[in-house]
């Protein structure tokens, strides 16, 4: 399947949206995205989605530096699991190294790497590329979040030797300037950071060496592996668009960047059709959030996509042999 990345790359998308005065809900319902499902930062959709989204917004805002001032409002956290590792290693090379070496643990788009020649470190951020698209604004959004990275270890007043991109300059650099300051670079042969080699050695005032092995530990134990199937991919969607009403096998679809074909095959593959899933997941969310007394059943029937509270009592009791309000009191009745 085409590469995803992880909710938490639109972190603040929602928020920088509405201050530059565009709809964030409408653009992204344009690229098969829902805005409910970025409430969880862990979820995986379409990287070609995001980077047309980005595109969009760029130009509904008419603000070239759309990408940058996403990136600005990063946080360490928005990596991940990951995040938890690199406080607390030693020096910065060791925590970039990490970062470049688990890309496809936050975003499987990202095709970067570091190299060192004659003391000189170069970052080169690669992107896969999008079909009839351009992906300015994800370019940026990516060497912005790895120039804020660098500057969490080396400090604010840290200066990269330069800051390079492969387009065009914008027809006001104001917000490159102030980000990168005067090292900021246009119609380059990469995109990336270039920096002096031992800039990397800096030691880590907060690194913990005894943290760092409980964190490494905990970050072997949950990390996601390149192996991660299609099946964990689908059945995330399924419980993030249940509670929107379009939970189908065309809006899955949309999110991974395929056809209905391509995840019919790769279910079949795993024994499972898409009606299965739906099915065990609305069994999972209904077994906890009937037996709670805190939402109603209506309001319960709506965060599992049905239509109706009648088909949701119809579909319980198929599947549970009592109506919701019986399996609510015989559930109280156990505590």
């Amino acid at each position: 399947m085409k590469p995803l990345v992880r909710n938490a790359v639109l972190s603040n998308y929602l928020e920088l949206s509405r201050s530059l005065g565009i709809d964030p809900q409408v653009l992204m319902k344009q690229v098969g995205l829902d805005a409910v499902g970025l409430s969880v930062p862990d979820r995986w959709i379409s990287g070609a989605a995001v980077t047309q989204l980005l595109e969009r917004s760029a130009a509904a805002a008419q603000r070239a530096d759309f990408g940058l001032l996403l990136a600005e409002r990063r946080r360490f956290s928005t990596l991940g699991p990951i995040s938890l590792v690199l406080r607390e290693e030693p020096d910065a090379r060791s925590a970039l190294e990490l970062l470049l070496r688990h890309e496809h643990t936050y975003n499987e788009m990202l095709r970067s790497r570091l190299s060192e020649v004659g003391g000189v470190a170069t970052l080169k951020v690669g992107l896969e590329p999008v079909e009839g698209g351009d992906a300015r604004q994800a370019v940026e959004l990516a060497v912005g979040a790895f120039h804020r990275f660098l500057r969490g270890f080396l400090g604010s007043r840290w200066q990269p030797l330069s800051v390079c991109f492969t387009h065009a300059a914008p027809d006001d650099p104001g917000t490159h300037r102030r980000l990168f300051g005067p090292v900021v670079e246009f119609d380059r042969e990469f995109n990336g950071i270039v920096l002096y080699a031992d800039d990397l050695d800096t030691p880590n005032a907060l690194s913990d060496p005894m943290l760092r092995t409980y964190a490494q530990q905990y970050f072997a134990s949950i990390a996601v592996t390149r192996e991660t199937t299609e099946l964990d991919r689908v059945r995330e969607l399924i419980e993030v668009l249940l509670p929107t009403g379009r939970c189908s096998i065309d809006q899955v679809a949309g999110s991974l960047g395929v056809d209905r074909r391509t995840v019919h095959r790769h279910l079949a593959a795993s024994g499972e059709t898409f009606s299965s899933l739906v099915n065990a997941t609305r069994g999972r969310l209904a077994a906890q959030l009937v037996a709670s007394p805190r939402r109603s059943l209506t309001e319960i029937s709506g965060l599992l996509g049905f239509s109706a509270p009648s088909a949701f009592s119809r579909w319980f009791r198929d599947n549970f042999g009592e109506s919701p309000r019986q399996w609510r009191a015989a559930q109280a009745g156990k505590r």
